[in-house]
């Protein structure tokens, strides 16, 4: 199998889970920023939404989504555990990855796209700029909702990394230097970013061009 890898955020999340279980995947990177490879009629036929990361099985097979293919190579490669090694575990690591996502990544993402990233994507999905100062404010609330209830934890679901800081983390990692920055009040939220930082998957899994495009992706 292989990874159909670009720049970006959720790319990234899909690397550094790979980083973390210490799997070595085949990679075809492409053009994600200029929009050329991932919107031609041969991508869309595999994986219909255009978007990247993509996972490419050796039946041809294309799992397009950044958290399928994640769950897919968990269950592939159980150890270390990512996301849980029971019902219970799982269902946790779940619940916690829903909550950061639908009220946190999703907001920052699309508060960028419709923001600093206008010219970006304007010509790619429906953009509501109107909508994205208010995104914003819904992110660092349940950012600050998240600083309290992690207190006395070293990551988001526990004290083991998940998928949830992984995906959390590249979001946060991402939008901080284009127009939505880490609140110092939130203590807890800081320590837990710096210690998802330092960890080695944080560095390898970056894009080489990142400091070119001046984007964390």
């Amino acid at each position: 199998m292989k990874l159909i890898n670009s720049f970006g955020p959720n790319p990234r999340a899909v690397r550094m889970f790979l980083a973390e279980k210490g799997i070595t995947l085949d990679k075809q990177d492409i053009d994600i920023l200029g929009a050329v490879d991932n919107r031609q009629p041969a991508y869309l036929a595999k994986n219909p939404g255009g978007q990247t990361p993509a996972l490419e099985l050796d039946d041809g097979t294309v799992i397009g989504e950044t958290v399928a293919i994640c769950e897919y190579l968990e269950e592939k490669h159980p150890t270390p555990v990512l996301i849980g090694s029971n019902a219970k575990e799982r269902a946790e690591s779940r619940q916690w990855q829903r909550r950061v996502e639908l009220n946190v990544t999703e907001s920052m993402y699309n508060a960028f796209r419709y923001a600093e990233g206008y010219g970006l994507f304007k010509d790619r999905v429906h953009c509501i700029p109107v909508a994205a100062p208010e995104m914003k404010v819904s992110a660092q609330k349940w950012v600050k909702k998240i600083d309290g209830l992690i207190a006395g934890r070293n990551f988001i679901v526990g004290n083991e990394i998940r998928l949830a800081d992984i995906i959390l983390y590249c979001c946060m990692d991402f939008v901080k230097d284009v127009g939505q920055p880490i609140d110092p009040a939130n203590a807890n939220i800081n320590a837990w970013f710096k210690r998802m930082d330092a960890r080695p998957s944080a560095a390898s899994s970056l894009s080489p061009n990142w400091a070119d495009v001046k984007m964390r992706g």
